[in-house]
């Protein structure tokens, strides 16, 4: 009996031990595995239709080994790019991110309303757009090519006016020692353009040359 009651014991203080270390280790796992800087990014006080059907995407790693992480969210809005804009201005100012002025914000010309922010260790793209849809057709051409083959199937019809409404938001998130546009860049004069860089010396720097004794 005694040795019975001390494997009950012992099986209950291992069991005990696991499920104290097991619930540490779940949520450390979980911790590492989830960037923290989306669950940042899932903080901001925006409503619920600037936030419909976020896509998160994560490249690099955490430590900057090779690559630093670079963590992108896309989401879909329900209201327009100006009001949808404003929203996320708002929110972002409200969670400590201060508006970053800097040289290639956006590096490329684009539609909509780019901006760059900066908090701490890291910087942020918020870019606004419409979204796209398909052109509407050339004046004085038809909507639909005709097919040559009478059973080919039609194209898909161009989507309506209420489909196109709304607008895309996507977000990127840089560690600020990554993003080249935190380092100082080379100034160039417009005025060497086209100089020869080695230009004649019009003076000997040795001198004279010594004559040779007769």
């Amino acid at each position: 009996m005694r040795e019975r009651r001390r494997l009950r014991l012992g099986i209950l203080v291992l069991v005990s031990l696991v499920l104290l270390g097991a619930l540490p280790l779940y949520f450390g796992i979980r911790t590492l595995s989830r960037d923290p800087v989306f669950g940042t990014l899932d903080e901001l006080d925006v409503p619920s239709w600037a936030a419909v059907e976020p896509v998160d995407n994560v490249s690099g790693n955490r430590w900057c080994l090779q690559d630093c992480r670079l963590r992108e969210r896309t989401v879909e809005s329900e209201r327009s790019p100006e009001e949808t804009a404003r929203v996320y201005e708002a929110a972002l100012r409200k969670d400590g991110w201060e508006p970053w002025k800097v040289d290639l914000c956006p590096q490329q010309p684009d539609k909509g309303n780019y901006t760059c922010w900066r908090q701490d260790e890291l910087t942020l793209d918020l870019w606004v757009r419409a979204p796209s849809c398909l052109p509407p057709p050339v004046d004085g051409a038809p909507a639909v090519p005709p097919s040559p083959l009478p059973s080919a199937p039609a194209p898909p019809a161009p989507p309506a006016a209420g489909e196109c409404a709304g607008s895309l938001v996507s977000m990127k998130v840089r560690n600020a020692i990554d993003d080249d546009r935190t380092r100082p860049q080379p100034s160039t004069d417009p005025s060497l353009t086209g100089e020869d860089p080695f230009p004649t010396l019009t003076e000997d720097p040795l001198g004279e040359p010594t004559p040779s004794p007769s």
